[in-house]
């Protein structure tokens, strides 16, 4: 159970710092002591075992201090992504369905009129109470299971309305428990925001090791360089967008000897920036993780195979299976997978069949068995009655000098259905032509995967937390712009 892990923490390393959010930091004994006093207040509020409460606060050290206590208390937490206006929290909350609302002093002017459209209770977090409290007695829930839900995430897809996924005591801790017999405590430098799966799997990785979790709340490069020196980190995940920004910075103005491993994940990972992390972190060992808020870790390619098996995201995951389809639908099969999709019999029941997790991405395995994501069901482009990958068309056109970065869309064409287009931002000189991207393709891709139409932005866009490309919005973009 997460408690437990928080109590045994606490008596064994009571003065080791267990999160640190630049000069503030929060000991093991402290986050113990503070799971407690959240837990008693909560229950006095009646707050139960099984009900679902919504944090929507800043990100903050009182965010995890409030997962460890909804955690031992047994109810289910569901964080919001607190820059959400009153409109957009209504929303997305709402698919939880909560008893509760906990919001800071920040929105405490429109906590109240969220709360009653989600038809939950306001409770005011009162800015560093836990921290602040006297000392209460220990709260133990005898009856709490490791079945027992114990998060709730919202979905952060490019399109459609937020999916709440469930995830069990035991699914959080089996997430993290990858890793957990090491020599020295993990410090993990985090990027994610508090309302991310991903910090919660990287505080509690930490925290198995009796390690710290390092918050960045507004993750540049040089934020975060700032904090593995600072901390002395040894471990720092990024998505390949912010390694590209990293690996820009003046890397020789921070001192990295510290780090040890460097991990990236949730979008392809170029072979270009693979091979320059390898070089400017030599000591370091690079993974790569493929996965979901679904299904956590799904595969990982270690530092042994991350050059030889470029493209690939590996094998699967410590304890789980992966399968392809009869269409190369990747499944996923692990102990690690949701509960449910939270008041939606229906999506659950589609995703989840015969123990396995339908992710939606098309995969294919080389002969050693090694996985690669070659696009998704959604996203395949039908173009004169063929079926199109972006990924694929995506990973020659990154090879082309004058692009930095490249999405590739299907756009409706009366004739076609629909045609490919290649949209990206260009790097320094002039940018590329239809003509060169097209003749770049010539021998490397079928004449129909080639792109018929071109356009450069500045930037593409992407999900904030992930990086993912938000392709059915540049769709939109696109065909809606005035024509010229």
């Amino acid at each position: 159970m997460i408690g437990h892990l928080l109590r045994t923490n606490a008596a064994a390393v009571p003065t080791r710092v267990a999160a640190s959010l630049e000069d503030e930091t929060l000991t093991h004994a402290e986050l113990d002591r503070a799971a407690d006093r959240w837990a008693w207040r909560l229950h006095a509020a009646g707050v139960h075992r099984g009900d679902r409460v919504v944090g929507w606060m800043d990100g903050d050290l009182a965010v995890l201090s409030l997962f460890a206590g909804l955690s031992r208390l047994g109810a289910v937490f569901a964080p919001l992504n607190s820059a959400f206006t009153a409109e957009e929290a209504i929303e997305v909350a709402g698919v939880a369905k909560p008893g509760f609302l906990i919001v800071d002093n920040r929105k405490s002017d429109v906590g109240e009129e969220v709360a009653q459209s989600i038809g939950a209770q306001c409770i005011p977090r009162e800015i560093d109470a836990e921290r602040n409290a006297i000392d209460v007695e220990r709260y133990e829930d005898p009856e709490l299971d490791e079945t027992d839900p114990q998060m709730l995430f919202f979905t952060s897809g490019s399109t459609g309305r937020p999916k709440g996924v469930v995830l069990s005591h035991r699914a959080n801790y089996l997430r993290s428990f990858q890793g957990v017999f090491r020599d020295w405590p993990e410090i993990s430098v985090c990027m994610f925001p508090l309302f991310h799966m991903a910090s919660f799997t990287l505080a509690l990785a930490a925290w198995q090791t009796r390690g710290e979790i390092v918050i960045v709340p507004r993750p540049s490069a040089e934020a975060l360089l700032a904090a593995v020196e600072r901390r002395r980190a040894n471990r720092l995940y990024c998505i390949p967008a912010v390694w590209r920004r990293i690996l820009e910075a003046d890397l020789d103005r921070y001192d990295l000897s510290s780090l040890r491993e460097i991990d990236t994940g949730t979008s392809a990972t170029p072979i270009e920036l693979v091979r320059s992390l390898k070089l400017h972190f030599p000591t370091a060992s690079l993974r790569i993780f493929y996965g979901s808020t679904e299904t956590g870790s799904a595969t990982v390619l270690g530092d042994a195979d991350v050059l030889e098996r470029h493209g690939s995201v590996g094998r699967a995951a410590p304890g789980g299976e992966i399968r392809l389809a009869d269409d190369g639908e990747v499944c996923v099969r692990s102990p690690y997978l949701m509960d449910e999709y939270f008041g939606d019999p229906e999506s659950t029941a589609t995703a989840l069949r015969d123990g396995f997790f339908y992710t939606g991405d098309l995969g294919a395995f080389d002969a050693n068995g090694f996985l690669s994501i070659v696009g998704r069901k959604k996203e395949i482009i039908r173009t004169g009655g063929e079926s199109v990958s972006p990924a694929e068309v995506e990973a020659v056109l990154g090879e082309l000098p004058g692009i930095k970065e490249v999405a590739v869309v299907g756009l409706p064409d009366a004739d076609w259905g629909e045609i490919v287009c290649a949209v990206f931002v260009a790097a320094e000189g002039s940018p590329p032509s239809l003509a060169d991207l097209q003749k770049h393709c010539d021998g490397r891709l079928a004449g129909y995967k080639h792109p018929r139409r071109v356009e450069v932005r500045e930037g593409l866009p992407r999900t904030a937390a992930t990086g993912q490309i938000q392709r059915a919005l540049l769709v939109q973009e696109i065909i809606s712009a005035p024509s010229n």
